[in-house]
């Protein structure tokens, strides 16, 4: 899981993914643990949003997030030692609600020991033609700040390398139209824009070259090398039929392509079942491929090949399905008064990812013939785990 899928989960929990624009969220507290494991990362911790309600005309929320990562991936093992690394992130957010528009804007602060990235969200919803269909405009502005931490030779310690400090600028523009079709089926589409501009790549992260000359590999490493804009478009169709027993199907559709070359297609359906007055249960389904950047490569024929080199296997092609299943349980708290009801929440997910040109470099060993280029493709299973709690008062 790399920065930017975290950032888009808590971008996600920040803005609540309202389907109306003219009504406030609840007033609510959620706590949540969640921990993934897979491909040699851990990363767990803990997280707290709590919004409330002023006056019906404003809505202001605030949210703690916790990442501790310990990593021995693939990409560590071949160029660097294992490593733990904690990451904090702090928002706050503000909705206010006029007529049929609401405003919301937002901030986050997210800090690691060589990464500060700050974001700042505005969005503006309207609801049109008699309160059946909702548009939403946003844009995100983000400011980042990169450094290398190396470790002192004398103490042992990680610090920042003082020949290295680079900054990152990240803006995205969206639009969002839901509409509903009948009284039971509601479809929606978002179309996105992100443009980034400035150091892009992983100041750790290396590519590889033939280089005969290393008899015990083969191969060299060389530091990648990224272009300094990227530019992207990501288009997401969406629809929920409401079924007569209270469940529900859901469907959705993204395809996205940049300047690097990626280009990714993205299929999901769910279901959702209530039972037992206080039990919904959910299962998804989600496919992902895609293909891998212009200037990606497993393995350079030589040192220096081309002028933009990345080996990050999150720009390799590859294709992913990802099995979820979920359960609540909703109860009251009869002795509390200011709790309105509370619900349980577990949430489970199987990832399964196969590569199509990233190879498993560790498996390189000449004197067995296994030579560079011939190692097996990578592929990893993974695990997510959510456990959270909500309170509605």
């Amino acid at each position: 899981m790399n920065r930017s899928h975290r950032l888009t989960l808590l971008l996600g929990l920040l803005a609540g993914a309202r389907t109306f624009a003219a009504v406030l969220p609840d007033d609510r507290a959620d706590v949540l643990y969640h921990r993934y494991e897979g491909g040699g990362v851990t990363i767990d911790g803990p997280s707290v949003l709590v919004r409330r309600k002023f006056l019906d005309r404003v809505s202001v929320s605030a949210g703690y997030y916790v990442d501790m990562v310990s990593s021995a991936s693939i990409d560590v093992k071949l160029a660097a030692s294992p490593y733990r690394e904690d990451r904090t992130q702090y928002s706050l957010g503000v909705d206010y609600l006029r007529g049929k528009s609401t405003y919301s804007l937002g901030f986050i602060d997210s800090r690691e020991s060589d990464y500060i990235a700050d974001t700042a969200i505005a969005t503006v919803s309207q609801d049109l033609f008699g309160d059946l269909t909702t548009i939403s405009f946003s844009y995100r502005r983000g400011w980042d700040q990169v450094w290398r931490n190396v470790r002192d030779p004398v103490t042992g310690h990680r610090a920042h390398d003082p020949g290295f400090a680079e900054r990152a600028d990240r803006r995205g523009y969206a639009v969002d139209v839901s509409q509903i079709l009948t009284r039971n089926m509601i479809v929606g589409a978002t179309l996105e824009v992100v443009t980034d501009e400035g150091y892009l790549n992983s100041p750790y992260r290396s590519v590889r070259y033939l280089d005969p000359g290393n008899a015990g590999r083969g191969f060299g490493l060389a530091r990648e090398i990224y272009p300094h804009t990227r530019t992207s478009n990501a288009t997401a169709l969406r629809a929920k039929y409401f079924l007569s027993y209270r469940a529900a199907l859901e469907g959705r559709g993204r395809f996205y392509s940049d300047t690097w070359g990626v280009r990714a297609w993205e299929a999901e359906l769910g279901y959702t079942h209530p039972a037992w007055k206080k039990w919904i249960f959910d299962a998804t389904y989600r496919y992902y491929t895609q293909q891998a950047a212009d200037f990606y490569s497993d393995l350079l024929p030589r040192r220096g090949f081309q002028n933009f080199q990345a080996r990050d296997k999150e720009l390799a092609s590859f294709s992913s399905h990802t099995f979820g299943l979920g359960a609540s349980y909703q109860f009251t708290a009869p002795r509390v008064r200011w709790i309105e009801r509370s619900t349980l929440n577990l949430r489970y997910n199987h990832m399964m990812i196969d590569y199509d040109d990233f190879r498993d470099a560790t498996a390189t060993d000449p004197a067995r013939g296994i030579l560079p280029g011939g190692e097996p493709l990578y592929s990893l299973d993974a695990d997510v785990f959510q456990l959270f709690l909500s309170i509605w008062f």
